[in-house]
């Protein structure tokens, strides 16, 4: 595992009152009260500017990829109290800066690393590895917020707490803040960009997204990268592709051979000769989804439960060829959708708070028409939202949960509720009335605690990306641990969050167009028949495929299940999905994912102490 642990000091014992240490990698040389340590990255991937006779210092872990001139341009403005500048450098990673004795550690704005806390006495422990915190407190996982995971739309499941009981969070585009003598806090790490117009928003994004690809490569080495034949994949393939040859991998089966990705792909191939276009067929392999799952105590260990994992077969045969050769890391896509676009109906909601009514209502009726529903329905549903803040709505959903009535089922939920600022997802129905009561709890306390949000298509942007950089950061630990290639999702960068997100979400996804935003930033790098393009291919065929070939092993997982055991919710509606689905049947399949994803994760769960934790030479002469 790949992770950087810190103690800081709060008390007056110093370092010398230090009880424990990471028993995996290395100190890494910082003044001061904080010690840090950092386990499995490459020495390249650790960068540091000294202090140098000044007050503050700056050291990040993970995909930096700033000049060193930029590195020490933002220590040098750290000094001057402008500490953001650090975690908005170009790339994905942990930065920590120390100023004095006052120290500020960040992940980055989309979640794909985060950083975890507990107190200890005098000590404050952080990492980013949540299962490094519960394996120091002994901390069990918190199911509670597991199924809140996927049976609420809309809320935040963790917050500024985590899938263990007691450690903390500081949630993405925060930073923790810790100084001798003062309670920890978390901060937002101010933005460079609040607002852009389109235009100007276009050839920012145009120089983000080459510094994003092209210093990678220049970086880190050669590169292979999937080229599904959608927009987000062949726009990292042609900007890599204009640095150095790579190997772009498309992967297919018999049910996605009739969409038009695959010729998509080998068109684009054709036109950049110094792309070796390789193309795996999950049909020639025999990989569906779900295949692997035999064992879920045998799987790699992941900070939160992993989608992944429903896709381990068909990862392992499309990343073979990447594996094959000769690349350092693996380019994906992910993330895309949610920065290129803003597939969120209730951004109509925030058009309207805008003062902009007319395009909000235009924009409505749009949503409602390719639903083949009426409008007017949706457009009040569009104006109660508007009208409502979001405390209020998480009141009234925690008033639907712990009340008698009953909750709709049949895997799925009325269209016009993706307009709402939360909501239950299909799969709410299979809470029992205990399930039920502890949700409706969770969502109390969140309502009194929630920072104010723009508007719901705002919340929904964020939470959607969260999620994406979440299921990045697993995938990551995974595909390094079990294939030894590390994945990088450029547009989860902060700096590319950061352009797109300064761009109102109704302009990058105007009626009627697709990622108009892609078009005018990379025109003249990704071919425009690829930047014009407008259908995208589902997989549903491919996940009843499987679950028909798994449902054995699917069975032995619900069958065991700690969510169940624990009484949140109900076996059988969840076995009747399961077995509908293996049937062919309508069922909620993201649901089902999510269920199976967390009994996954629940069971290979190891965290114990001595796996990352040993004693002090101090703290042993003291036994």
């Amino acid at each position: 595992m790949k992770f950087v642990t810190g103690l800081f000091d709060t008390g007056p014992a110093g370092m010398a009152g230090r009880r424990w240490r990471p028993c995996a990698g290395q100190p890494v040389p910082m003044e001061g009260p904080a010690q840090v340590w950092a386990a499995g990255y490459d020495t390249a991937a650790l960068r540091c500017a000294p202090a140098l006779g000044g007050s503050t210092e700056v050291f990040t872990a993970g995909v930096c990829l700033a000049t060193k001139a930029e590195l020490w341009e933002a220590r040098d403005s750290a000094e001057r109290g402008r500490w953001e500048k650090t975690p908005q450098l170009p790339g994905s990673f942990l930065s920590v800066v120390r100023t004095g004795e006052t120290v500020r550690v960040a992940g980055d704005r989309a979640g794909t690393i985060c950083v975890f806390w507990l107190v200890d006495g005098d000590e404050v422990v952080w990492s980013t590895s949540a299962i490094v915190l519960a394996a120091y407190a002994g901390a069990p996982p918190n199911p509670v917020r597991l199924v809140a995971a996927f049976t609420l739309v809309g809320v935040d499941p963790l917050g500024t707490h985590s899938y263990f009981a007691g450690i903390r969070r500081v949630p993405p585009g925060h930073a923790l803040v810790l100084a001798p003598g003062r309670p920890v806090l978390t901060e937002a790490v101010p933005t460079p960009r609040p607002a852009l117009g389109f235009e100007e928003g276009a050839l920012a994004l145009r120089e983000t997204m080459t510094t994003a690809v092209e210093r990678r490569i220049g970086l880190l080495g050669p590169a292979s990268a999937d080229l599904s034949g959608g927009i987000d994949s062949s726009i990292l393939t042609a900007l890599a592709a204009r640095r150095a040859p790579l190997t772009a991998i498309t992967y297919t089966d018999d049910y996605m051979r009739g969409e038009d990705d695959l010729l998509y792909a080998r068109r684009f191939a054709t036109d950049f000769p110094d792309v070796r276009h390789v193309t795996v067929d999950g049909e020639q392999q025999g990989v569906l989804h779900f295949d692997g799952l035999q064992r879920p105590d045998a799987l790699v260990m992941t900070d939160s439960p992993s989608l992944s994992i429903g896709v381990l077969g068909i990862k392992a045969a499309h990343l073979a060829p990447a594996v094959a050769s000769d690349a350092r890391f693996h380019l994906t896509g992910r993330g895309g959708d949610d920065v290129l676009d803003s597939p969120v109906p209730a951004m109509a909601v925030d058009l309207y708070q805008a003062g902009q009514r007319r395009a909000a209502a235009a924009r409505v009726t749009a949503y409602a028409r390719t639903l083949r529903s009426s409008p007017p329905r949706f457009l009040r549903h569009a104006l109660h939202a508007a009208r409502t803040t979001y405390p209020q709505a998480l009141s009234a959903l925690a008033r639907t949960l712990a009340g008698p009535s009953t909750l709709p089922g049949g895997g799925h939920s009325p269209a016009w509720e993706a307009m709402d600022w939360c909501s239950l997802s299909p799969v709410a129905s299979w809470l029992t009335p205990d399930g039920r009561t502890a949700l409706a709890g969770l969502l109390g306390e969140n309502a009194g605690r929630v920072h104010p949000e723009r508007g719901p298509g705002a919340l929904h942007e964020r939470l959607a990306l969260e999620r994406m950089g979440e299921e990045h950061a697993t995938y990551d630990q995974i595909a390094d641990q079990s294939w030894g290639i590390p994945i990088h999702a450029p547009y989860l960068d902060t700096a590319v969050v950061n352009v797109c997100r300064a761009i109102p979400g109704w302009q990058r996804r105007p009626v009627g167009d697709f990622k108009p935003l892609a078009r005018a930033a990379l025109s003249g790098i990704a071919p425009e028949y690829l930047l014009q393009r407008r259908t995208k291919t589902t997989h549903t065929g491919s996940v009843y495929a499987g679950i028909r070939r798994n449902a054995p092993a699917l069975r032995t997982i619900l069958t065991r299940s700690r969510l169940l055991e624990e009484g949140l919710l109900a076996p059988a509606p969840a076995m009747a999905a399961l077995e509908g689905a293996a049937r062919g049947e309508p069922a909620p399949l993201a649901g089902l994912h999510a269920l199976v994803a967390a009994e996954c994760w629940l069971a290979s769960l190891t965290v114990r102490r001595d796996l990352f934790w040993e004693r002090t030479p101090v703290a042993e002469e003291a036994r």
